[in-house]
């Protein structure tokens, strides 16, 4: 960890966070122009702007937490920054991948009998809830932290784990593989504000605790002047508040879809009925 805030916020490019979101980024591509045309249905675009733009979106908010400055002060002084890091990761970024990527391509990758043995079970409402659960929480605890900040590998294991858990826990929502299908639309509120439920009690820790729970971030420059106790608050709050602010964000949306969805089904119901009423008898 850096002695000073001068290290910290000094500026230095992760070779390693640009090389993988380059190579997202040009695979992304290579499937859509290549791949596509020759697999996706005829007559579709296999790359709609709006997908591409979705991806891309992901890639660009992945770079921005996971790279100068916010890593940076992240892993080397205030932990709010770093629970900052890790919600766009896992709340934003990673359903802006799924939404970007078309059934097509989810398919060409994913559709293999080893793959979906696995994937299957594992993207069911209840598995995918507990294991992204369990992985934020368990991701946060004192010595996980400190085994991050200190070691390399232990810090891309984490972040490997926490966004393989995050895709999979938004696969009941926002699946593009119909193999592995979403829920229904009340379904899906119900599963989010469930998953809303969860970080209350490590937040609480966060927000009401009385020393710090993360000795190594207590012994690191105070960037903005930020004393431990306010650091780790902010972190409870963005935890709690601002993790469910997306979440309860996303069920308006999909409140709104099914609402749309509904009146819909209405509307035909009430046409077919009408005609139905109208034509004669034979």
């Amino acid at each position: 960890m850096p002695d000073t805030v001068e290290e910290v916020l000094a500026w230095h490019p992760h070779w390693d966070i640009w090389a993988a979101l380059i190579f997202l980024g040009v695979a992304y591509w290579y499937l859509g122009a290549r791949i596509g045309p020759l697999v996706a249905p005829a007559g579709t675009n296999p790359m709609p702007r709006r997908k591409a733009l979705q991806f891309y979106g992901g890639l660009a908010l992945l770079w921005l937490v996971t790279d100068w400055p916010i890593h940076d002060i992240g892993e080397g002084a205030l932990f709010s920054f770093h629970m900052l890091e890790h919600l766009v990761m896992a709340l934003v970024a990673a359903p802006l991948l799924l939404i970007g990527t078309p059934t097509w391509m989810a398919r060409y990758l994913l559709d293999r009998p080893a793959i979906l043995s696995v994937l299957k079970p594992l993207a069911r409402p209840v598995p995918a809830l507990v294991i992204f659960n369990v992985a934020l929480v368990g991701l946060h605890w004192p010595v996980i932290i400190e085994s991050m900040i200190t070691n390399p590998l232990s810090h891309f294991a984490v972040h490997a784990v926490l966004f393989s858990s995050a895709l999979l826990a938004w696969m009941p929502v926002l699946s593009p593989l119909p193999e592995v299908p979403e829920l229904g639309r009340p379904g899906q509120m119900l599963y989010l504000f469930v998953n809303s439920l969860m970080p209350t009690v490590p937040a609480s820790f966060l927000v009401f605790g009385n020393t710090p729970l993360y000795q190594i971030y207590a012994e690191a420059p105070r960037v903005f002047g930020w004393s431990p106790m306010l650091d780790q608050g902010l972190a409870g709050i963005l935890m709690k508040l601002g993790g469910g602010a997306i979440l309860w964000g996303t069920i308006t949306v999909i409140w709104f879809r099914w609402y749309r969805e509904q009146r819909e089904w209405d509307s035909l119901e009430a046409e077919l009925r009408s005609g139905s009423a109208s034509s004669p008898s034979s």
